[in-house]
């Protein structure tokens, strides 16, 4: 038997990409080294537009988001400079805190609704290719055995198998510093909030804000109140005594930490709550990206293609979205109407956004450094913040925000994810996220131009959904949405562009198959 795709790894960017799949038609089969999902403490939430995208699938509010649009984030972090989002008019970036495990609970939930086939204890260990696909060999609960499939895709992290065994280089940066500890503890009862809600440690002059990263001259301090019986706390060092790596972390280390880069003595005590907790050190950063996104019939996405220090939250927003992406395109290839080069451009999209988190990483560890130097720095980037332009760049590059695809349509809209339009059908009232929600390209129409758009869009009905809305303030007067939500196509209200939108239909969803009227 030949499978369409197997995936390798369970995580949130494999589960996602399972999804991507199954909702284009195409059944994939996931392989999970792991017997049970892990419990382990990762990721504490989603940032970015990859929360926008979660809408556009249902799983916003499943996600423990309220209902309705998501609402942006009134303030978040940039290198340990806080940011104060609510001064925009057009504030970009959007948060979820939710932790990683219940990502994955959530999107494994979905994969069992759409009929995804995940399989645990289930590890690859080697694989070849051909013209027509990728024979693998599993080690699985009873023994190894060799699979066949179209296409493999590596989603499984860092250390990433299959993209060691593809030969895909992954060059970076690699630095001893910053030695990191983290833990989830009580904090002793003279610790206070002030008015302002910052936290006051005794014998500490300088307030720290909650649930923000706060540099002083020695290093960096994190605290998070999770409730009544437990706070995360995390330091951050630069340029200390070596650590023993092989010694595991302790609350007394952790505490030596925070006294050497606040100057407060906290008497820690382990947190109540029924766990897992964390303790542990990480010393240095890597930060590291794929040559490239795919060899011939094996792709990567999320960590196996990119690893940066988790400095404001990008991983899931990149990783997630690198799926969404991937999905319809290798969904297309497989079902057979992929106008040529569609699958490629997954790398021409994709790797520039790695890139991209890849320099803002590095920026954000090298602005929460230590020294003189740094601290002038600092003051010179306040200033820059205090304007709201700089501010709204800053907002959008972590919202992931700033990025426009290329396009040869001159309309504003195209290359860039829709906006979430209000609409109103012969349905009744909607949201353009929920008419995403079947995963398909859209063609919406603002114009009232609906049997001209369906005679036009007829060759591709297979494949493309036309949908007839009103909007109180249209920004065009046809949208042509990708499955991942990024515009392929647009023009102007009033406007006619049937060249244009043929083009872009032939582009991105191949050629039309023969109408029979």
């Amino acid at each position: 038997m030949t499978h369409d795709v197997l995936i390798a790894g369970a995580g949130p960017n494999g589960l996602m990409l399972a999804c991507e799949l199954a909702l284009a038609g195409v059944r994939p089969v996931v392989l999970e080294r792991l017997s049970a999902p892990s419990l382990e403490p990762k990721a504490n939430g989603l940032v970015g537009q990859v929360i926008r995208l979660l809408d556009h699938r249902g799983l916003y509010e499943r996600l423990g988001g309220g209902p309705g649009t998501p609402r942006p984030a009134p303030a978040f972090v940039f290198g340990a400079f806080p940011l104060d989002l609510h001064r925009l008019e057009a504030n970009p970036l959007h948060t979820l805190p939710v932790p990683q495990h219940r990502i994955e609970e959530v999107l494994g939930a979905w994969a069992r609704e759409l009929g995804v086939t995940v399989r645990r204890g289930c590890e690859v260990r080697a694989f070849t290719q051909d013209d027509d696909g990728v024979t693998v060999d599993v080690h699985g609960p009873d023994g190894t055995e060799r699979l066949r499939a179209r296409y493999l895709v590596g989603a499984d992290g860092g250390r990433s198998t299959v993209r060691k065994l593809a030969g895909i280089g992954f060059p970076g940066v690699t630095s001893p510093d910053p030695v990191s500890r983290v833990a989830h503890v009580l904090l002793p009862d003279d610790v206070r909030a002030n008015a302002a809600g910052e936290l006051v440690l005794p014998g500490c002059p300088t307030p720290f804000r909650p649930f923000t990263h706060t540099r002083t001259e020695h290093g960096v301090f994190v605290v998070a109140p999770l409730g009544p019986d437990a706070t995360l706390v995390a330091t951050m060092e630069w340029g200390g005594e070596p650590v023993d790596e092989s010694e595991p972390a302790t609350l007394d280390e952790l505490r030596a930490s925070i006294r050497r880069v606040t100057g407060a003595d906290l008497a820690l005590a382990p947190a109540r709550t029924p766990g897992p907790h964390i303790l542990r050190r990480q010393c240095g950063h890597n930060t590291r990206l794929a040559e490239r996104y795919r060899q011939d019939r094996v792709l990567l996405v999320g960590d196996a293609a990119h690893v940066h220090a988790a400095t404001g939250g990008p991983g899931l927003n990149l990783g997630l979205q690198d799926a969404a992406n991937l999905g319809w395109k290798l969904a297309a290839e497989l079902r057979g109407w992929a106008p040529p080069g569609l699958l490629d451009s997954y790398q021409r999209e994709r790797h520039p956004i790695g890139r991209r988190v890849f320099m803002h990483s590095q920026a954000q560890m090298a602005l929460m450094s230590s020294g003189p130097a740094v601290t002038a720095l600092r003051a010179l980037f306040g200033e820059l913040l205090s304007h709201e332009d700089n501010l709204a760049r800053i907002a959008a590059l972590m919202a992931g925000s700033d990025i426009r695809y290329d396009s040869d349509c001159p309309h504003q809209l195209a290359g860039r994810f829709v906006p979430d339009l209000p609409l109103v059908t012969a349905a009744g009232p909607t949201r353009l996220a929920e008419a995403a929600r079947s995963a398909r390209p859209l063609l919406l129409d603002l114009d009232g131009r609906g049997a001209e758009l369906t005679d036009l869009v007829a060759g591709w009905k297979d494949r493309v959904d036309v949908v007839s809305a009103s909007c109180p303030e249209p920004p065009a007067g046809a949208l042509l949405v990708r499955p991942d939500g990024y515009v392929a196509w647009a023009t102007g209200p009033g406007e006619a562009d049937p060249d244009g939108l043929t083009r872009a239909l032939r582009t991105w969803f191949g050629e039309p198959v023969a109408v029979r009227f």
